[in-house]
């Protein structure tokens, strides 16, 4: 009786203990194929989170984020600004980016050690990037929406998806913060920064 009671213990025990990595495995897996269509225009950042601390914190002091994905003739050739308003100044930054599938590089030889994709989530007017730095020893984990606030079951789903990556809790950007204006890199009022760890 007692090995049988063990027995079933132990596989209640492995039961448990595979399920965590399967749902894992649901959660963060990257998107089998990347709609242009749905990509195509600007996105607020709505969270986000890296795994290095000292990253996380300079995140943290940024008011507010968007990208804005630009169309493009081509399907496998496309470019996106990004806009950071910091210390009450926007940055801007334009990339050039070649995508195949759910996944895109950083066109240039200073960006080639960046990878990016976009992972799955349940949020129908949201995209969650994942970028991978320094093959990848360093990660990126951003979650951009049409909305500026989500709902509490959407951001719950990012904290776990976050969660299974291993990665610090994530900081949440205040929606009532300004957004930057819709510029280019290339306007000579737009200052514009290059530093991998502000990127998005």
């Amino acid at each position: 009786m007692f090995i049988a009671v063990c027995a079933i213990a132990l596989l209640c025990f492995m039961s448990l203990s595979h399920s965590a990595p399967l749902a894992c495995d649901n959660l963060v897996r990257p998107l089998d194929q990347l709609d242009l269509r749905h990509l195509e225009g600007r996105w607020a950042l709505v969270a986000g989170s890296l795994s290095q601390p000292s990253y996380l914190e300079r995140f943290k002091q940024r008011d507010s984020a968007t990208v804005n994905f630009s169309s493009n003739t081509s399907d496998t050739n496309i470019s996106y600004t990004s806009t950071i308003l910091l210390d009450n100044a926007c940055l801007y930054n334009t990339y050039n980016i070649s995508l195949e599938g759910s996944t895109f590089t950083y066109d240039g030889t200073d960006k080639s050690n960046l990878s990016t994709n976009f992972s799955h989530t349940s949020c129908h007017d949201c995209i969650l990037m994942r970028i991978n730095a320094d093959s990848g020893k360093r990660q990126h984990f951003y979650l951009f929406s049409r909305r500026r606030a989500l709902e509490q079951k959407e951001m719950e789903e990012f904290r776990a998806q976050v969660e299974c990556l291993h990665m610090p809790p994530p900081a949440v950007l205040d929606p009532t913060k300004d957004l930057c204006p819709e510029k280019t890199a290339g306007d000579p009022a737009a200052p514009t920064e290059d530093k991998t760890e502000e990127r998005q």
